[in-house]
């Protein structure tokens, strides 16, 4: 009774009004400090990884980088009346009103000629737009206004825009609305399952204003952090998801103890008394698991990836915030809410009336004794079936087909999208490009564009390549890219062999000849191969980092090697099974109509990862409170048997009321489960990377940053893994 959270607690009881108060100081200061030193958003180099990265690098270094890029069609619209002259007059007039006004923008930094489709009916022209690519959504309004004024002119013709800062901007509208709705279907039905599990509006509230305020301090102190984990634009959902999440489990746990302990001291201790008692159980516990949930988490640290970075620090911070106000400003809500009821009961107990009923959980109960009789009566033909079941739910994982998500599977209801397929519809020859970057001294410059010549003739005999090339150089000599047209999508199987021939074959036959050249190929369809193998590649280390510290967590837990090892397994299977019926449902097509969503017939690459960690941690959390009151039995001499059952009994209630609640807040979320992509500078090349002459220099678009998987959106079919 003079561990630390006892004494955390004990210091909150007996100053609770300092401690609530000073939970509202740290909440606002957080907040404010946040909001002062403002978020360091991560910038295009953070994305680069493998060869694709390391070409991009080296094509940087000569100022030869993809730029942010606007694609304006314009056509006839139907039933215009014009013909087909007239339409080609009017059009190459309202093209050239057009460049003009982008051409005035201080955005811009280059428009290219006006390129015509193939057959004849879409005129394209292409803006790109000046600064880091990633800050280009913000800049789009003002190319828009153009687009939108020459439309208004030529009310014969549609002029649409698309282009990554577009498409970037209309998922953030989207993420933007499907985070409010989320915000308004959560906090309702988690109000709601409080109520039931409590039935006391008061009782219901505490945990979900401690998380609501966990949630703000963590949303500021993640501000703070982003300046050494820059943030990939997904920090701010993981907090208010797993922050909610959380923040109510642990606040339950803590609440569900101490009115546990107030029921069997029946009035003879004080408030401050049973919050002690309360912190010497669960509190430790909720210490425990949040640790357990902190140093899981952090293993994806180790995957060297920017986004797994900003994933796995806005978990944490929220996550340690949560445990905090454990620590600190509920001890002392609690002894207020427990001076509050005892003045309640004594006025109850004047007047005669009863006793309000006890929580939810509280006890045991007919129904987790019914459950649990199997176990008692055939405790190793349970262990058989259960475990048998488990893997069964896990086999699915031997079909896992994993794929770099990319701009073809964001939303279709996004405008900008349904100009980019058709955008992609008009001018197949320029669906993907790939990059080839050499690096030589200036004094072989000569020698590396002969090469690139070379690498390009081979590729104008593969039916694989459009034979459109077009070579650049850095100003010092020393960078030289090669771009090169597919005319195939980036998800297809033509697009992948067109990269496998570049890298086996075609680059190491000339350019990889060259003595102390440094060579790479970028571009859309080396991302999409790269990445995956990126996190392939760290595969091991995280997953191996993530026993080991599990198995470390559950033996500082429960003081046993053998309940350390057992927790181990027990998660990896559980996680399995989960990830399993994630495979069964999302990658196959039997459940769309069920969870209106249209599969990919893949799971996204950053997706397994990113769950079995979270996963790992969450089952280990609800382990150790389990385990915990099993321990606690068997420390008061009760049989281990006799104390697994009992301990099964009382937190099996509270478990399963805290799943639940965690379990809705996640479903509510669905509408915004996504990661950052890692693939900018995605997109069809640019008119004059197709060789076509330009009015300014300009360069190829690069992709959205954005969505990556949208569980209940359409999506086209799956590319090849």
């Amino acid at each position: 009774m003079n561990s630390f959270t006892v004494r955390m607690a004990r210091r909150s009881a007996l100053h609770s009004w300092r401690a609530i108060i000073g939970w509202l100081v740290f909440v606002v200061l957080c907040l404010g400090i946040g909001s002062a030193v403002g978020l360091n958003s991560a910038k295009t180099a953070d994305y680069r990884v493998g060869e694709a990265g390391r070409a991009e690098a080296m094509a940087s270094e000569g100022q030869l980088e993809r730029r942010s890029t606007e694609q304006v069609l314009i056509s006839a619209r139907s039933g215009a009346g014009l013909d087909r002259g007239a339409a080609e007059a009017s059009a190459k007039a309202a093209a050239a009103d057009l460049i003009a006004r982008m051409e005035r923008l201080p955005e811009v930094e280059g428009v290219a000629d006006p390129l015509l489709s193939e057959d004849g009916r879409i005129l394209m022209v292409e803006v790109a737009v000046k600064g880091e690519e990633r800050d280009a959504k913000d800049k789009v309004d003002a190319l828009v206004a153009q687009t939108e004024a020459v439309q208004k002119a030529n009310p014969g013709l549609l002029l649409e825009e698309t282009g990554s800062p577009s498409i970037s901007k209309g998922v953030d509208k989207q993420r933007g609305d499907d985070l409010a709705l989320s915000e308004a279907i959560t906090l309702p039905v988690t109000l709601i399952t409080l109520l039931i599990v409590f039935g006391s509006v008061t009782m219901a509230g505490v945990p979900l204003l401690l998380a609501l305020s966990s949630i703000t301090a963590a949303v500021g102190l993640s501000m703070v952090v982003s300046h050494l984990s820059p943030d990939t634009g997904v920090g701010t959902n993981i907090i208010l998801m797993i922050g909610l999440a959380v923040g109510v489990d642990y606040t339950l746990f803590y609440l569900k103890r101490e009115r546990e302990e107030r029921a069997r001291s029946g009035g003879r201790l004080s408030s401050e008394a049973l919050v002690e008692l309360a912190a010497a159980t669960s509190g430790r516990a909720v210490v425990v698991s949040g640790l357990a949930v902190v140093v899981s988490t952090a293993t994806l640290f180790l995957a060297s990836d920017v986004i797994f970075s900003s994933l796995a620090t806005g978990t944490i911070v929220v996550v340690l915030v949560a445990v905090l106000s454990s620590l600190t400003v509920l001890p002392a809500l609690l002894v207020k809410l427990g001076k509050r009821a005892e003045r309640r009961a004594l006025r109850r107990a004047e007047r005669g009336k009863p006793a309000p009923r006890r929580m939810r959980g509280e006890g045991g109960g007919r129904v987790w004794s019914a459950l649990l009789r199997p176990a008692t009566r055939h405790p190793v033909a349970t262990l058989c079936v259960s475990v048998l079941a488990m893997l069964a739910l896990a086999a699915p994982l031997g079909g896992l087909k994993i794929t770099e998500m990319s701009r073809d599977t964001h939303s279709r209801e996004i405008p900008a999208m349904q100009v980019y397929d058709r955008l992609n519809e008009a001018f197949p020859e320029q669906r993907v490009t790939h990059d080839v970057v050499v690096r030589a001294d200036a004094a072989r410059s000569g020698e590396v564009t002969a090469s690139l010549e070379e690498l390009a003739q081979l590729t104008e005999a593969d039916p694989l390549f459009t034979g459109e090339s077009r070579i650049r150089t850095s100003d010092d000599r020393r960078i030289s890219v090669l771009e090169l047209n597919v005319p195939h999508l980036g998800n297809s199987d033509e697009a992948y062999d067109s990269l496998d021939h570049l890298r086996d074959e075609y680059v190491p036959g000339t350019v990889g000849r060259i003595p102390g050249a440094d060579s790479g190929v970028s571009g859309d369809v080396a991302r999409y191969a790269d990445y995956p193998a990126h996190q392939n590649s760290k595969l091991p280390l995280v997953l191996g980092a993530l026993l080991l510290v599990t198995f470390a967590m559950a033996l500082y837990a429960f003081r046993s090697v053998v309940l350390g090892l057992l927790g181990v397994v027990l998660n990896l299977l559980s996680a399995a099974a989960a990830l399993g019926l994630l495979v069964l449902v999302f990658q196959g097509s039997w459940a769309e109509g069920l969870l209106s969503f249209d599969s990919t017939g893949s799971i996204g690459s950053q997706v397994p990862l990113f769950l079995f960690v979270i996963l790992f941690g969450l089952s280990m959390d609800y382990q150790v409170f389990v385990v915990s009151r099993i321990r606690e039995a068997v420390l008061d001499g009760v049989p281990t048997r006799q104390a697994v059952l009992d301990g099964i009994r009382s937190s099996a209630g509270v478990v399963t009321s805290a799943a639940v609640v965690m379990m809705t807040v996640f479903v509510s979320f669905l509408h915004i489960i996504e990661l950052a992509s890692p693939l900018v500078n995605e997109g069809i090349p640019t008119a004059r990377a197709a060789g076509l002459p330009a009015s300014s220099p300009t360069a190829r678009p690069e992709n959205s940053v954005g969505v990556l998987h949208r569980l209940h959106r359409p999506m086209p079919p799956a590319r090849r893994p």
